[in-house]
């Protein structure tokens, strides 16, 4: 079997703080084992895939050109980011295709010419290479773009309820709630009957929510924002929070409110309730610093959330659960919608950059290589 070509999006990082993100041509060698080549149909843009391409970079002041992008990277991320000073890193976590090339392993083998969706790194481009174990085949009738976003959205939301119970929790915040990851958790907290409080920002983002059925919806853009909140956690007992923003004061407010609801008719203590309280940062639509206002009393905890290690920690068995209920409600609870569907060409032009990099809510991109 001969080498494939194909053309991919890299991100690289000079010392100096220049950002190139650019379209490049590449060579993929032949598969071996259990390796398999997918022709790209459709991958998502998601804030995990932007940390990557862009982070923090000053895109609204880049030079565009044809299958180019550079900018300047803040000194800060300079210094932070140093491991990845002149490397041109492929981009893009997620996406589905056909298998057009496989190895010589029997698993391999079995997927040539099907569909499938995986979750392998460098999809942002025409070809992508993947293990076999890694790739679900996906069922009859359905799309490349229908299984494009099959694992960070779908196994994030189901993390998040698997994560709740495993820390004997039994009920959740969640902010950015209308999302497509906000929308499959509404839906997967209905179907399992958890109480959810959702926080968004303005009144169409309401309505998005309360058109699929959820029951608690709070605008924090609203004066009453923090008399909603208590009552909703105060109906729901709410005591995890999952915040997508990361900056600001979100996170305080959330944990004040908790505290409040727990000591609401109980006795006065100096270091507040025993209710335990935990707020997890999973995103970073604001990256100003997390403001903590301590008047949550001493039993609270703050902390980072990412997907891959909890699924180490939740387990293969509960893994495996999480993903086949991903297949079977691909097309429903798990569907995911667009604003605009783009080529790698057309990601890297100046209109798609500052819209999809802007990351608002309901105005997610597809690329279709």
């Amino acid at each position: 079997m001969t080498d494939l070509q194909g053309q991919r999006i890299v991100s690289q990082l000079d010392p100096d703080g220049t950002l190139t993100v650019s379209l490049e041509d590449f060579t993929l060698p032949a598969p071996e084992g259990r390796q398999v080549v997918i022709r790209v149909e459709a991958t998502p843009i998601n804030p995990s895939d932007l940390g990557l391409l862009f982070g923090p970079a000053d895109i609204e002041k880049a030079e565009f050109s044809p299958g180019r992008i550079v900018a300047k990277m803040p000194d800060p991320a300079v210094r932070a980011m140093a491991a990845r000073h002149g490397a041109a890193m492929p981009v893009g976590n997620e996406g589905a295709g056909t298998v057009v090339a496989a190895g010589d392993a029997p698993e391999a083998q079995a997927l040539l010419g099907k569909r499938v969706t995986c979750f392998p790194g460098g999809m942002y481009a025409t070809l992508a290479v993947a293990d076999a174990a890694m790739c679900l085949e996906l069922p009859e009738g359905v799309t490349a773009e229908q299984g494009a976003s099959a694992f960070v959205n779908p196994l994030t939301a189901l993390s998040f309820t698997e994560t709740m119970r495993h820390l004997g929790h039994n009920a959740l915040v969640h902010t950015a709630a209308a999302s497509n990851l906000g929308q499959m958790l509404v839906k997967i907290c209905q179907a399992d009957g958890i109480p959810l409080v959702n926080i968004v920002r303005n009144d169409a983002q309401v309505a998005i929510l309360k058109g699929i059925g959820a029951e608690h919806v709070v605008d924090s853009s609203k004066a009453t924002f923090l008399d909603d909140l208590a009552a909703a956690i105060g109906a729901t007992k709410a005591t995890m929070a999952f915040d997508a923003i990361g900056g600001g004061k979100l996170v305080s407010q959330i944990l004040t409110v908790m505290e409040q609801v727990a000591n609401s008719g109980a006795a006065y203590s100096r270091y507040g309730s025993n209710s335990p309280k935990h707020a997890f940062i999973y995103g970073a639509l604001d990256l100003s610093p997390t403001v903590l206002t301590r008047n949550f009393g001493f039993s609270w905890d703050v902390s980072g959330w990412l997907l891959t290690p909890w699924m180490g920690k939740l387990g293969a068995e509960v893994v495996e659960k999480m993903r086949s209920r991903v297949m079977a409600e691909l097309t429903t609870t798990f569907a995911s919608s667009y604003k605009a569907r783009v080529t790698l060409d057309q990601a890297l032009t100046k209109e798609a950059a500052l819209e999809y990099n802007a990351r608002r809510t309901g105005e997610k991109y597809l690329i279709t290589p």
